[in-house]
């Protein structure tokens, strides 16, 4: 069985502000910093195989406090970057709301585009390709995958069976750590949006994803 932790870089001052996207240079603020050492801190009670993280310094800044208890290197990956925005990269979402096309787009996820950029789609297939090559590499472990919200909720909606349209529904907060494993014959969201605090609690096997 895999476990894989779905792991939300922590907090930036962009957060709730404005779209940043693949914009470089953005990088946690001191809330962010304390988030991903209380990651580290909880985390490393856990045995980890790996730990795989988008590129942007955000995400790769809380990998590494994650991979530095282990002694483990962290691998970068595109496929768990953020949405591409294209056009709105750089927006404010006070300016984004008089804009239909970001209305249209939040109301039918699973038809529109961001204008130069990918659809939820293109992120939901990515994501799942890289939880894909993260059970095949560790059939039998452990692996933290840091990425960000969006990407994040478009791979949980795919695995619950769900809408990408209903994708807003789940919450996925900064520094926050939801649980997917996968066995050869089941897959179980085993948490969704958890905390640092008690995390290796959460982490127990389920006896009933060994049949």
């Amino acid at each position: 069985m895999t476990t894989v932790l779905l792991i939300r870089h922590g907090m930036t001052d962009a957060v709730g502000q404005r779209i940043v996207g693949w914009t470089p240079g953005v990088l946690l603020n001191e809330l962010g910093n304390r988030q991903a050492a209380a990651l580290g801190s909880e985390l490393a009670r856990v045995k980890l195989d790996a730990v795989v993280s988008s590129p942007l310094e955000r995400a790769a800044l809380t990998a590494q406090a994650i991979a530095s208890p282990h002694g483990i290197e962290v691998t970068h990956r595109d496929g768990l970057g953020e949405v591409r925005f294209g056009e709105w990269t750089g927006q404010t979402l006070k300016q984004l709301k008089n804009d239909e096309r970001w209305r249209r787009w939040n109301t039918l996820r699973s038809c529109g585009r961001a204008p130069g950029g990918e659809s939820m789609l293109d992120t939901q297939r990515r994501m799942f390709d890289e939880l894909s090559r993260v059970r095949e590499a560790h059939p039998d472990g452990t692996v933290a995958l840091v990425s960000h919200a969006d990407a994040i909720r478009a791979l949980l909606v795919y695995l619950l069976g769900m809408s990408m349209d209903v994708f807003l529904r789940v919450r996925i907060d900064p520094a926050s750590v939801s649980i997917v494993r996968i066995s050869d014959w089941s897959l179980e969201v085993a948490g969704i949006n958890l905390s640092a605090t008690g995390l290796a609690a959460h982490l127990a096997p389920n006896p009933l994803m060994e049949h």
